[in-house]
């Protein structure tokens, strides 16, 4: 029965009065459950671990990352013969986290253990067959083979077959996660948790003669080399573009650019990102959503098709939320004041070149194109490819004819006169 809804002493005097008769006292029946307990209680054999062996789990804990309080669930990697370990947070305990942790884990060591120890878990075991053998999970499945381990499996519900690893998560909450840790991104937090790793090999622990360092010599080399190239720890999936060019992964919708609209694409889920590709193309990068039923959009993906029906501008979803520097609204301002519905287009061209140059160059030039009162978008494309190639811009309507051009006249002192007196006036003139 689960532990909160068992019979407890009280319960089975309670039902041995009422539905059998029982006419003995209730501390004859307290006595028998607690003798009965303790001739129950399970003893362990201590075990030996052999070096180059290792055994793998996952554990919870709240962090803060980004201000945001959240649960972390934190993959821990154990070298039971040296007490050596490797710790690694993640937002969700998933088939790619649990593949991602082995591949940081080997690189930490340098090396990949002959065997390591699991649970039941369902990322990594999809059935188990009435002959005890475990059918595994594809993802894992090809980890398996591309780093060539022997997966070795707890019986179900007997945590103590991998007691080693189920200590470690325990001391790793206990000492890694307390106080709650505060960092800005998980990568922050990786890296310090790496540092805590490190810093314990230089532990000796009750009953051992050497230091964690020392015993992890002896594990190192019993280990295996590590392949040329890691495996790629991802996801993979087919799906189809929607009219509104996106891409629906786990939940949660992606989108790809206009020109892939309607058409078969393929995608692989990372822990942090999720890539988006076309036959032998990448096409769209996102970083990986968490969440559930939200929508993850690139603004520069629907620019082609905003340019085209430029009065979706204001109410494109995708470019909701935006946030370009100020000299990017004072641009768009100052277009539409000078060309109306064209300017507006042209404003869409500008943000457009994004598509080739980065932000802090397209800043950079608009910003300059402000300051010479060049607005157009050829002159901020003209004052970019200068700042990138490092040439002086030379705005010269002789060789640069597409820059919007102003008529300058002399003052007419007739025409002054004309207003203070009309022909009267002309005549004193």
């Amino acid at each position: 029965m689960p532990r909160k809804q068992r019979h407890t002493a009280k319960r089975v005097f309670d039902r041995l009065r009422d539905e059998c008769g029982f006419t003995g006292g209730y501390t004859i029946i307290k006595d028998y459950m607690r003798e009965r307990a303790q001739r129950r209680q399970e003893v362990f054999v201590p075990l030996s671990h052999p070096p180059g062996h290792a055994q793998a789990d996952f554990g919870e804990a709240m962090v803060v990352i980004g201000g945001v309080e959240q649960k972390a669930h934190f993959f821990v990697f154990d070298l039971p013969h040296s007490d050596g370990c490797y710790v690694r947070a993640y937002p969700a305990a998933v088939a790619e986290a649990w593949v991602d942790g082995h591949i940081h884990a080997f690189a930490f060591f340098g090396g990949v253990p002959q065997s390591i120890v699991y649970d039941n878990d369902r990322c990594l075991v999809a059935k188990i067959l009435p002959d005890g053998t475990r059918k595994r999970a594809a993802l894992f499945s090809g980890f398996l083979s591309h780093y060539l381990v022997r997966d070795r499996y707890g019986r179900l519900g007997k945590g103590n077959d991998k007691g080693s690893v189920e200590g470690l998560v325990g001391y790793a909450r206990r000492n890694f996660m307390v106080p709650i840790p505060r960092f800005a991104t998980w990568d922050e937090l990786n890296l310090w948790l790496e540092e805590q790793c490190r810093k314990r090999q230089g532990d000796r622990l009750r009953g051992e003669r050497e230091a964690i360092g020392d015993r992890l010599l002896r594990d190192l080399a019993a280990m295996q080399p590590l392949p040329a190239s890691p495996f790629d720890a991802c996801d993979q999936a087919s799906a189809r573009v929607t009219a509104q060019s996106l891409v629906r992964y786990k939940t949660n919708d992606y989108s790809v650019p206009v020109a892939y609209g309607h058409q078969d694409v393929w995608v692989r889920g990372y822990v942090d990102a999720v890539v988006i590709g076309c036959r032998g193309d990448i096409i769209a990068r996102h970083p990986r959503c968490w969440e559930r039923e939200d929508v993850v959009f690139d603004p520069l993906h629907y620019l082609p098709l905003i340019e085209r029906k430029i009065n979706a501008l204001d109410q494109a979803a995708p470019l909701q939320g935006w946030d370009l520097p100020q000299e990017f609204a004072t641009l768009r301002r100052l277009m539409e004041a000078r060309m109306g519905k064209h300017g507006r287009r042209e404003y869409v061209q500008v943000l457009r070149l994004m598509e080739s140059f980065e932000l802090a160059d397209l800043h950079a030039a608009v910003k300059q194109a402000l300051q010479l009162g060049a607005i157009g978008f050829d002159a901020v494309k003209h004052l970019i490819l200068c700042r990138v190639e490092r040439r002086p811009p030379r705005l010269d309507l002789s060789i640069y004819p597409y820059l919007p051009r102003a008529t300058v006249e002399k003052t007419s002192a007739k025409a002054y006169m004309h207003l203070l007196g009309g022909a009267e006036a002309e005549d004193a003139a």
